[in-house]
């Protein structure tokens, strides 16, 4: 604390005047024993023992102090660091001289960790490092700085110390604004929905190496089932009992149809829409896109639905007359039960084991002796809706709406609030930048690797200007993260190989609009 003496009309009252935050660093980074120790030098071999890193890669140094733990990641692996710190003085003299001589060697960046957004600079790497910071950061601002971390860099290299400081007395100022164990920081951790690759309690300090980044196996578990497997399980066995009539292979025609997706741009080509169906062209809904049909009077000949939750019933509500409900048996019987029997599809979603596993148990209960028609895909409707037409038949898609990033701040043409709130990444492709969500990301990861086994078999016309659209457009390829597995499709479970009737939607379509 500093004082000073105000006074007016011969009264001179003491006024403390706080330091900031940063004040308080740029303070005590003048006394240099407080240079002295640099907990980032002495871990950096633990560091590279647990992220094993390639030469070149790029590592963020956050909180860098003096930048000695960046310069021996540099020295020993081969990295390029980035060191960043509120305090303009931090970073030793010698070691600021060579970042403003050779930016392209390392760079300095000022900035306070609790800031977002970040600088570009600051985002997109594979690698931070954070050592004798977080115990720095008052405790109501933990949960903002850790968040803005690791949403900076995939993996992130955390020493926290877990005792009071000992340099604060030099200004006059406690340095340690939060002291808690080892357990303690690694709740904050899992209530990050982090996945810890690494930890070790110290004496005096908690190590961890962890990621907030989900895989694709995460990413696929969280999107397509929503619900616990054991959900999963009993959804299947229930529709099953229903004994409707399934999803089996056609022959291949030539009929165009259109399929809608529920992405912002919908909404730019409602005319088109309307026109196309008014001239008789089927048209297959998803998910919300079926009442946005049916609020402009456009009739859907189909919907499609995966979803396991109830309140998801929604998508089948109204029930309309002729049009196909395709259903998942994964989705909740009171979804199933909305539909009429008679105008019902159910069909098994490949590559989920409780979905095989109700299957299993619903022949053994039953005796059923037929074939089951597996439909491989993705972690969205639209991943499973494609391959799902193709087995139905259809080769030829007029696809709408299918952006798979966000305008603005919008992610669907409708309101869609469980949808609202997720967090936002960067993303460039062929030249461009889009904003995605996680779902709209993996879901681009996985139309790539979804048309190169369908290609031959399926003619996908997109509209619009979303990344979808844009990666057909410039064959653009995304680049995947070492710790993400594509989810593959079987080429052969889009091969109409059984002789029988295409299947046939309704070509009803409204004289008019209704008001």
């Amino acid at each position: 604390m500093t004082t000073g003496r105000v006074g007016i009309g011969g009264h001179a009252p003491t006024v403390s005047i706080k330091r900031t935050e940063r004040g308080k660093y740029e303070e005590i980074w003048k006394h240099d024993s407080y240079r002295q120790t640099s907990p980032g030098e002495r871990l950096a071999t633990e560091f590279l023992r647990q992220a094993k890193p390639s030469r070149g890669e790029t590592v963020i140094d956050f909180g860098c102090g003096t930048g000695r733990g960046g310069l021996m990641l540099y020295a020993l692996g081969g990295l390029k660091p980035i060191f960043v710190d509120f305090a303009f003085n931090a970073l030793d003299p010698d070691i600021r001289e060579e970042s403003e001589k050779q930016p392209d060697k390392w760079k300095f960046i000022c900035h306070d960790l609790s800031k977002w957004p970040y600088p570009k600079e600051l985002k997109g790497a594979k690698y931070g490092y954070c050592t004798d910071v977080m115990e720095h950061i008052p405790p109501e601002q933990v949960g903002l700085v850790l968040k803005n971390i690791l949403r900076s860099a995939r993996h992130v290299f955390f020493n926290i110390a877990t005792e009071p400081d000992l340099h604060g007395a030099l200004i006059g100022e406690t340095l340690h604004m939060t002291v808690q164990p080892f357990e303690w920081w690694l709740e904050r951790f899992r209530e990050l929905e982090c996945s810890v690759h690494w930890s070790h309690k110290l004496e005096n300090g908690a190590l961890f190496y962890v990621t907030a980044f989900a895989t694709s196996a995460d990413l696929q578990k969280a999107m397509t089932l929503n619900v616990d497997e054991q959900v999963v399980y009993d959804n299947v066995l229930a529709n099953l009992r229903l004994n409707l009539q399934e999803v089996c292979p056609h022959d291949t025609q030539d009929i165009e149809i259109m399929l809608l997706a529920g992405g912002p741009s919908l909404g730019d080509f409602e005319a088109e829409i309307r026109r196309k169906r008014n001239d008789g062209m089927y048209i297959i809904t998803t998910n919300g896109t079926y009442n946005w049909c049916l609020e402009r009077g456009i009739k859907p000949s189909a919907q499609i639905v995966v979803d396991s939750r109830e309140f998801n019933r929604r998508f089948v509500t109204p029930v309309i007359p002729n049009c196909r409900y395709l259903l998942s048996s994964q989705c909740h019987p009171m979804t199933v039960a909305s539909t009429p029997p008679a105008q019902t599809l159910l069909w098994h979603a490949g590559a989920a084991p409780k979905v095989r596993e109700a299957i299993d148990t619903y022949v053994a209960e039953s005796g059923a002796n037929r074939e089951w028609y597996p439909i491989h895909g993705g972690s969205t409707v639209m991943m499973r809706a494609i391959p799902l037409l193709r087995t139905l038949g259809f080769r030829k898609l007029h696809v709408y709406g299918f952006d798979s990033c966000l305008r603005g701040s919008e992610h669907h043409a409708y309101t869609q609030t469980e949808n609202d709130g997720q967090t936002i990444v960067e993303v460039r492709v062929g030249g461009r930048k889009f904003h995605c969500t996680g779902w709209m990301w993996e879901q681009a990861y996985e139309f790539i690797d979804l048309t190169k086994m369908i290609a031959d078999v399926v003619d996908l016309e997109v509209y619009g200007d979303g990344l979808i659209a844009h990666i057909i457009s410039t064959s653009a390829e995304l680049p995947l993260p070492e710790d993400v597995t594509p989810i593959n499709p079987r080429k052969d479970d889009y091969n109409g190989s059984i002789s029988i009737p295409a299947v046939q939607f309704s070509k009803e379509v409204p004289a008019q609009r209704n008001s």
